[in-house]
């Protein structure tokens, strides 16, 4: 009986999460997928303690804070189109030009943009730049130098 009732749960959590009529953002789907393992990691750990629906419950609420937290961090891709678009922006952009980015698949998105160019003694060009990133809702702004390396390349120093 407590197997099916623990069934009937993860199933009415899942379309709680999942019925909506939009589909759902990587952060909510980590949510969900980290709750619902968080709640069958619990499941087999509580069997034959007397504590079985404690462990469910807080295997599943520990689950759903790390999928969320997972869900709402940069891809691989999105980082790799960030780069590009950093890269591009410190190659081609004249000083306080801005180039945007975003990636379709996540939502996440971002801008960079050179704020002073610099030649330095052995004729190396630098560049400061700032770079914002947009994910999951929240702007992180950072700052940085780089500089073109002897291949084209540019480095952050």
């Amino acid at each position: 009986m407590k197997t099916t009732n623990f069934a009937i749960a993860l199933v009415s959590v899942s379309l709680l999460l999942f019925g909506c009529s939009t589909p759902p953002t990587k952060q909510q789907s980590g949510a969900g997928v980290g709750a619902a393992l968080g709640a069958a990691l619990g499941y087999g750990l509580g069997k034959g303690h007397h504590n079985k629906e404690l462990a469910i419950a807080l295997g599943a609420i520990l689950g759903y804070v790390a999928g969320d937290y997972v869900g709402a961090q940069m891809d691989e891709k999105d980082r790799l189109i960030a780069a590009q678009n950093l890269n591009y922006s410190l190659e081609l952009n004249p000083d306080g030009t801005t180039s945007a980015w975003r990636n379709p698949n996540s939502g996440n998105s971002g801008f960079s943009f050179p704020n002073n160019t610099s030649i330095m003694a052995d004729g190396t060009p630098c560049r400061e730049f700032t770079a914002t990133i947009r994910v999951g809702g929240e702007q992180r702004q950072g700052y940085g130098t780089a500089c073109r390396q002897p291949d084209g390349t540019w480095k952050i120093i």
